[in-house]
């Protein structure tokens, strides 16, 4: 996946736009990275991601980038859709690992600690 496709995903937009992305990641998130977990080797960074772009305190454009990110993720058909085993997710990974590293320093420990706790919880439940 190209630097610009990743762009066009991370661009900025509206509040409104935001909002549906925050509902949509919330609704489906977990599901998604339950299917995902051993195709993305930073899902502990991931999961601090989904929790810092639900943060209120997180800067509106961290949150828009992050959202962006989460909402490309979840979603079944894209670039490269989902469905594919061994490739569904090399294209999500990409896209995740850009916004990540964008806004990294945003993450706080309170969100890692958040994410360790809801990752050992999921464990337990399979």
């Amino acid at each position: 996946m190209d630097d610009v496709k990743i762009g066009e995903i991370l661009e900025p937009v509206g509040a409104g736009e935001n909002q549906r992305r925050a509902e949509r990641v919330r609704a489906k998130f977990w599901r998604t990275m339950k299917k995902a977990a051993r195709q993305v080797p930073f899902m502990d960074e991931l999961v601090a991601g989904y929790y810092c772009a639900l943060d209120d305190d997180t800067p509106p454009k961290v949150r828009g980038i992050l959202l962006a990110a989460l909402a490309y993720f979840i979603l079944p058909l894209d670039v490269v859709p989902d469905f594919l085993l061994g490739l569904g997710f090399t294209d999500d990974v990409a896209v995740l690992a850009a916004a990540l590293n964008a806004v990294r320093r945003h993450i706080t420990p309170a969100h890692r600690l958040a994410a360790k706790r809801a990752l050992a919880e999921t464990e337990r439940d399979r």
